[in-house]
């Protein structure tokens, strides 16, 4: 199979799909990979490093469009790469498709196989590849909460871990998944004061085990929502239901209930944010005031770190890249309900149950469409 490797155009969007130790292993597979030049350059991998590991480089997007079999990315397509996508190409990347109605539409209309990363499970019930960017998100929900705390920035100027004799900010996570775990521990670490809210018992207990008396975990309710969030210096918003829109936990009238100058730090943007006051940011301009609440909502946090980012996500995308290669996409996705999980878009038609009820669309089962 012949994998392709576009740069992404994403703005400030600087991970690749395929570093050039990923390269290597589609290659020993007896696979051929083309990758557009400069690709890498955000992770300081050359075109150079690229053919030493058995990569051709391509001069532009639209030639690793036409000749590759698989598209491998990071982001989801924007909407020039959806018109270059033809019918019976596989596309494997993030999609978050439920709160992108026009990237659905071009999908559709590319007639191309879209396998979304954030879908494919394991078997403990997690989400493998998106794991490791709910990993960097959380960590990073911190940092750059703290960040937008400062007075320059238009926060309230409380420095995140206090000093002696002066109170630590008051760290609010929605959510104790991996995003809102890694989020908890370094904000924990840079002596916050850390509540987490969390719907799922076994999950409130593992979190009691993991942080003991440095954190409080909490109940979700919309009672413990309010009085926590209102309470809060730093909301970092982790919640996620697979495949679907984010629940919207922080109301508009929620909002006007914060502190002032509090900040929102919505990790839950990529699936439609988790306050109704949220909408897609970039690195260029990351934050925005409602209420007197800052909101920090950038769709792409782990591109800011892609040194990090890329390699994280590569090895866990890397063996389900090589078994679709390998046996190509019907026989990869019939014999493994784990990656057949991740496809979204087939030939037209959504086979996501939860990207269909969102975006209001006709579904088509995933097995239907292997079948035909």
């Amino acid at each position: 199979m012949l994998i392709g490797v576009p740069k992404e155009i994403k703005t400030k969007e600087f991970r690749v799909g395929l570093t050039p130790t990923s390269v290597r292993e589609y290659v020993r597979h007896g696979h051929q990979v083309i990758v557009e030049t400069n690709a890498g350059v955000g992770i300081q991998a050359s075109d150079e490093a690229y053919v030493k590991a058995g990569a051709k480089i391509a001069a532009s997007a639209k030639e690793v469009f036409d000749k590759a079999d698989m598209i491998v990315k990071v982001k989801e397509p924007q909407a020039v790469e959806c018109k270059m996508l033809r019918k019976g190409q596989i596309l494997f990347t993030y999609l978050h498709l439920a709160a992108d109605a026009e990237q659905a539409k071009g999908l559709i209309s590319s007639g191309a196989i879209a396998i979304a990363y954030e879908t494919v499970t394991n078997e403990r019930g997690g989400l493998p590849l998106l794991a490791p960017m709910s990993e960097v998100a959380g960590r990073m929900g911190v940092h750059v909460g703290a960040h937008s705390m400062h007075i320059t920035r238009g926060g309230s100027g409380i420095l995140i871990g206090g000093v002696p004799g002066v109170r630590a900010a008051d760290v609010v996570v929605l959510g104790g998944g991996v995003a809102g775990t890694n989020a908890a521990k370094m904000a924990v670490g840079l002596e916050a004061n850390v509540t987490i809210l969390e719907k799922n018992l076994d999950r409130i207990r593992q979190l009691e085990d993991l942080f003991g008396a440095r954190a409080n975990v909490i109940y979700s309710t919309h009672d413990a929502v309010e009085q926590y969030v209102c309470n809060a210096d730093l909301v970092i918003g982790a919640v996620l239901v697979p495949g679907a829109r984010a629940p919207k936990l922080i109301t508009k009238d929620l909002l006007k209930g914060m502190r002032p100058k509090s900040v929102i730090v919505d990790i839950a943007i990529d699936q439609g944010g988790c306050a109704e006051t949220s909408k897609p940011t970039t690195h260029d301009e990351p934050t925005y005031v409602v209420d007197n609440v800052v909101h920090y909502c950038v769709a792409n946090m782990p591109g800011a770190v892609p040194r990090t980012s890329a390699y994280a996500l590569n090895n866990a995308v890397l063996p389900y890249g090589l078994e679709i290669a390998d046996k190509g996409w019907v026989k990869a996705l019939s014999d493994n309900k784990h990656l057949r999980n991740g496809l979204t878009v087939c030939k037209g038609k959504i086979t996501q149950p939860e990207v269909a009820r969102d975006l209001k669309l006709d579904y088509t089962k995933a097995e239907e469409s292997l079948a035909a």
